[in-house]
Formats: structure tokens, sequence, C-alpha cells
């Protein structure tokens, strides 16, 4: 059974920029963690796990952020990213009571890029 699914240049383009877009922003926040900018130290307190979370969440971040750029695993990056990006929105709305609408955005886009590769995933079953 054929599981690919026809893609179009326009989808093509998309998928390649939301891998740029999302691998930046969540390189960008691993870096930020791994460096120890103060307000994520200070969030990374408020949840309460200690600080070896912040590291753990910036080695995961790192990770996922590669791997979305790696058309093969790109999916798979998305989705570790997306399980990222759900217990951010969650310790925002729970513990740091900040601002937790830039986490649905990011979610809203981490879920269209799984969309577009879901033939990927559907080929790893």
């Amino acid at each position: 059974m054929n599981t690919r699914l026809p893609v179009s240049r326009a989808s093509g383009n998309a998928v390649w920029v939301l891998r740029v877009l999302l691998a930046a922003v969540f390189i960008a926040a691993a870096v930020m963690k791994l460096i120890g900018a103060p307000m994520l130290v200070a969030e990374f307190d408020l949840v309460g796990l200690g600080q070896w979370f912040r590291y753990f969440t910036a080695a995961v971040e790192l990770a996922g952020g590669i791997l979305v750029l790696i058309p093969a695993v790109s999916a798979i990056g998305a989705v570790v990213l997306l399980l990222v990006d759900i217990g951010a929105c969650i310790a925002q709305v729970s513990a740091i009571h900040m601002d937790w609408v830039h986490t649905v955005v990011i979610g809203a886009l981490l879920a269209s890029l799984i969309y577009l590769q879901r033939s990927q995933i559907l080929r790893s079953r």
C-alpha cells in the first residue's frame, strides 16, 4: 500500500519555511536556557523542578530543532517539539502565570508542520 501523499510545490515550500522557522525558535530558546539567561533561570525556579530541568528542556529543544531540519525525521522532531510546547503551556498557565498565548501559536505551527508531513509518520508505521 502506497502511503505517500502527493506534495505540491507550494506545500513543499511551506514545509521548509515552517521547518526553518520552528528550528530557529527552538534552537534559540535552547541556547538561551543553556547560557543561563536570568529570566529563564527565574522561570524554571517558579516551575519548581530545579535547574536540571532547564538543561534537560534545552537538550530536548536542541535535539528537536535539529531533527526538524532533517527531512527524513522532521515530523518526529516536530512531535517532540510539540510535546515540549505542551509542557511549556502547562507551566505558563499553572506555575509561571505569564503570557501563554505564544505557546499556543507555536503549538499550532508545529501541528501544521506535523499535518503537512503526515505521510512521513504513516510511512514509519
